[in-house]
């Protein structure tokens, strides 16, 4: 079953000395191009929703789409609403730009436990959500709207509002899938130790 594949790419990064995360290099290519290439071995349309398109334009191919927020100014929620409002199939993979090992299989897993009634199945490891590498139904861009109407913007508001399970550590391992595709990247020293550990490997 193919889904739609959405990437995050806000713009720049307060905590990144304003650069833009998704142009950051690792192992020498740059991470928005690391998201397209696993993104589209699931995914049969991908759209990048971004406040500042001109930049990617240069870089992305035609058949990639760029929309901007809805929702001016909200954050993550206001990139995942407009993803999910505009996706072309039920199931949606949303990807933040700043996680630099992006996992089809695991998106995959997650799907298997999209069941009629939940809204997302998101990554739970070390007791932690990671809601920009889960599997969504696009219905959920309506609880997500009601949010942003509301002044909420906030991940602890939307795991409050939506139906949503836990893609557990232990399942994704039982299945062979290593936790990494969690890392993600949200300071410069982040990103130094990020390049550091691909150098190592190697």
């Amino acid at each position: 079953m193919m889904m739609s594949g959405v990437i995050l790419a806000g713009g720049n990064h307060p905590r990144m000395n304003g650069r833009n995360r998704a142009f950051l290099e690792v192992d020498g290519e740059i991470m928005l191009h690391r998201q397209i290439r696993e993104m589209q071995t699931c995914c049969s349309e991908i759209t990048i929703v971004t406040n500042d398109p001109q930049p990617l334009l240069r870089i992305v191919d035609r058949d990639i789409r760029i929309i901007t927020d809805y929702f001016i100014g909200h954050g993550l929620l206001s990139g995942m609403h407009a993803g999910l409002a505009l996706a072309r199939h039920r199931h949606v993979w949303l990807l933040g730009c700043h996680m630099p090992f992006p996992s089809a299989d695991a998106a995959k897993l997650l799907l298997t436990q999209l069941q009629e009634g939940l809204d997302a199945v998101i990554p739970w490891v070390k007791g932690k959500a990671y809601p920009l590498h889960g599997v969504y139904d696009r219905s959920s861009a309506e609880p997500i709207e009601k949010l942003l109407k509301g002044g909420y913007s906030s991940k602890s508001a939307l795991l409050n509002q939506i139906k949503w399970q836990r893609g557990s550590e232990w399942f994704f391992q039982e299945n062979g899938i290593q936790s990494g595709f969690v890392q993600s990247i949200q300071t410069e020293e982040d990103y130094e130790r990020i390049v550091r550990s691909t150098m190592k490997s190697c």
